[in-house]
């Protein structure tokens, strides 16, 4: 969207180290279900129409999300059509292989369908504000303070086990072909 705070910022890389926050990283690993990157800095007064520029940043990371899930699929039904033996030395590298294939698509699933929740600051509620006109934008962005207790109702409520894991299911079964 012609913004170059990321790049001032050192952030577009593909290198991971540079998006990890350190406590997202932790509470993700003893959760096993909440975490976070470090936010990508964005100036929205860069765009044109600041309220669809952030609409369109926020779009991108569950795209990106998808496209790897999907590209993790095909590469996992590509590599489940090579006819192998249990003694096949190749059964070594390409079981973990098509695990990892496997697993890949369904975290990219979950954290694409997680971002979606319409609960700011996540990319659903940045959407949802650039789709509202611009006087119930403002009126929704003032829930951003609480998004984050929004967010830890809903996960220890129950509503994301309840909505998000049949819709994560339903990804996998249509890109691998089968369940979780």
């Amino acid at each position: 969207m012609g913004d170059p705070t990321p790049r001032l910022a050192g952030r577009l890389t593909l290198n991971p180290l540079r998006h990890l926050d350190p406590i997202g990283t932790l509470v993700f690993f003893l959760t096993r279900m909440i975490g976070w990157a470090r936010p990508v800095p964005v100036n929205p007064f860069n765009f044109r129409d600041p309220q669809r520029g952030m609409m369109w940043v926020a779009l991108a990371g569950p795209s990106a999300n998808v496209l790897l899930a999907l590209f993790c699929g095909l590469l996992y039904r590509v590599l489940m059509t090579i006819p192998l033996s249990a003694s096949s030395p190749l059964t070594k590298v390409l079981v973990p292989l098509v695990l990892m294939l496997h697993i890949g698509v369904v975290i990219n699933l979950g954290l694409a369908l997680f971002n979606l929740l319409p609960v700011p600051p996540l990319d659903g509620g940045r959407i949802l504000a650039g789709l509202l006109p611009r006087d119930k934008a403002a009126l929704f962005s003032r829930v951003e303070p609480y998004g984050f207790l929004i967010l830890l109702l809903l996960i220890f409520g129950g509503v994301v086990r309840v909505f998000l894991y049949p819709a994560i299911e339903l990804g996998v079964r249509l890109i691998i072909g089968r369940a979780l």
